[in-house]
């Protein structure tokens, strides 16, 4: 007689890990004591944390009580790329996404998958009354958010947060994408339009600081602006174009007045112009560059990311 195979997971939760030592622990003890509709697994994704969260997520493994698989990176590829390593590993009929570092409340996770589920929705975003990230975060993801408005076909005033629910449909289609440049939220634009939000509470980080540093928050708008609109590349025309009948209104000035015998602008007025088309053109080659060296890289191979090891706590739920 044939075994019966086991039932579907029906809730798979992803966290990227980096410098989460502290936090990691607690957040999956939190997370097994949920009990979701179809039973729940986590998938720990270290991204090359530099403190000692690979011991941690292996004891973590080692004493499981729900299903879990640690997966870890051997370098540092960033969030999204551990997010899309995770979405590779998870077998639910939905996934959520989540921070190692406790700002998003393991309690709100059983009510954003029974909104997606019941609602039928194929990507749920959280969005918050009060945000506890430092000023200059909370003006950077508002920038970000403006900046997806612009760029990407989503509904206007949507929040795009890193805890978000996807259904296996929408993340199927993701993890298609095998590009060294993933922004999840811009492949799952691209995907449906079937979306939603849910308000839920954000409390201030345990422990540490962020690990997003303006560096790695230009690296993602960056992301966000070359791998999925050619807006950019548009705005140089309109750029390239404005300064060229600048520079045409300009000469017609200087000639007009050299015919009327006065003495035309001088060195003042001639640089600004100068230095003015002359930023305007590297503005555009380096959009341009941008765009050519990604597509490189793209051709190159460069990895998306490398796993180093793959460890699985397949564990019996307690009755």
């Amino acid at each position: 007689m044939d075994p019966i195979p086991p039932a579907p997971i029906g809730l798979s939760i992803v966290v990227p890990v980096y410098n989460g030592a502290a936090t990691v622990g607690l957040l999956v003890d939190a997370l097994s004591a949920l009990r979701p509709e179809g039973g729940l697994e986590i998938i720990l994704v270290n991204d090359g944390s530099p403190d000692n969260s690979a011991e941690v997520c292996r004891d973590i493994a080692a004493r499981a009580t729900v299903p879990l698989t640690y997966i870890e990176h051997a370098r540092n590829f960033g969030e999204h790329n551990a997010v899309m390593t995770g979405l590779r590993h998870a077998s639910g009929a939905y996934v959520i996404t989540m921070d190692d570092d406790l700002q998003n409340p393991p309690e709100e996770v059983v009510r954003i998958y029974d909104h997606a589920r019941n609602g039928d929705y194929d990507v749920v975003y959280t969005r918050y009354a009060v945000k506890e990230h430092e000023g200059w975060r909370n003006l950077g993801s508002r920038f970000a958010n403006w900046v997806a408005d612009q760029l990407m076909d989503k509904p206007p005033g949507l929040y795009l947060s890193s805890f978000r629910c996807m259904s296996a449909l929408a993340v199927r289609e993701v993890v298609k994408y095998a590009g060294p440049y993933p922004y999840v939220d811009g492949l799952l634009m691209q995907v449906t339009q079937r979306l939603d939000s849910i308000e839920v509470k954000h409390f201030a980080r345990v422990e540490g600081r962020s690990n997003y540093t303006v560096k790695r928050l230009v690296r993602l708008w960056m992301n966000l602006a070359t791998n999925f609109s050619v807006l950019p590349l548009r705005l140089a025309i309109i750029a390239g174009v404005a300064m060229g009948t600048l520079g045409l209104f300009i000469a017609l000035i200087v000639v007009i007045e050299a015919m009327m015998g006065s003495t035309p602008s001088g060195y003042a007025s001639l640089m600004v112009v100068t230095l003015l088309i002359a930023g305007v053109q590297f503005l555009v080659l380096g959009v341009m560059g941008e765009y050519v060296g990604r597509a490189f890289m793209s051709a190159n191979g460069k990895p998306q990311g490398v796993v180093r090891g793959v460890v699985r706590a397949i564990v019996r739920p307690a009755r």
